[in-house]
């Protein structure tokens, strides 16, 4: 946890900004979520060593989302300047991962930090795709879940868990493009994520507990 590279902290944000996503309702709740969002892949963004060019366009993506999000929380605004803030959003949603990723690879030893980079890269995968089908929602004309309207923020990432793992219950499903793609495209990216990067660490990963053992 103290540690400049440790996940645990981003794990920590990324637990705190799903909570704040399922539990809070009313006009201001996409505001307070979208700050939370924030601070999430600044940190995530930190802790992976992010390159320089990368933190300095982060930096005035994440700048234009936190305004738009402060404005709408204290003085309201149209929904479409949210929406849009939750595009940048998404897409630092997908920049982050990324620099997870190529940092847990050049980590010299699988230890539990690789593991709780993976584990934090998964997590912030679903909720990139989870924002997406909201702000797909809020841009196109018909209902993003047909006949279960667009949905809120918890119903997305309900939706986008069950679709990453590939569970798919079924309750809720996309009426149209590019929503049905985008389900698609996560299915398939959840799937090879958890048979290449986490099935390799896990195979790799040896907690210290075992590696005393096998000293004895």
């Amino acid at each position: 946890m103290r540690a400049a590279d440790s996940y645990g902290l981003v794990l920590i944000f990324i637990i705190v900004s799903y909570s704040l996503a399922v539990s809070l309702n009313g006009s201001w709740a996409p505001s307070v979520v979208l700050l939370a969002q924030i601070v999430t892949v600044w940190f995530a963004l930190r802790t992976s060593n992010a390159k320089r060019g990368v933190l300095m366009l982060a930096g005035g993506l994440l700048l234009v989302a936190g305004v738009v999000g402060v404005v709408a929380l204290f003085v309201g605004t149209r929904q479409h300047p949210l929406t849009l803030a939750f595009v940048v959003s998404c897409v630092l949603y997908t920049i982050a991962p990324i620099s997870i990723v190529r940092h847990i690879a050049f980590r010299q030893a699988v230890d539990e930090e690789t593991m709780l980079g993976a584990i934090c890269a998964y997590l912030l995968i679903g909720m990139a795709f989870a924002f997406f089908y909201y702000s797909v929602a809020h841009l196109e004309t018909g209902p993003f879940f047909g006949s279960n309207g667009d949905g809120t923020i918890g119903q997305d990432l309900f939706f986008t868990f069950t679709t990453l793992s590939t569970t798919g219950y079924g309750n809720l499903v996309p009426a149209g493009q590019p929503g049905q793609s985008l389900a698609v495209a996560e299915m398939i990216l959840g799937q090879l994520f958890l048979i290449t990067a986490v099935g390799k660490i896990v195979t790799a990963w040896r907690p210290r507990a075992w590696k005393s053992e096998e000293e004895r």
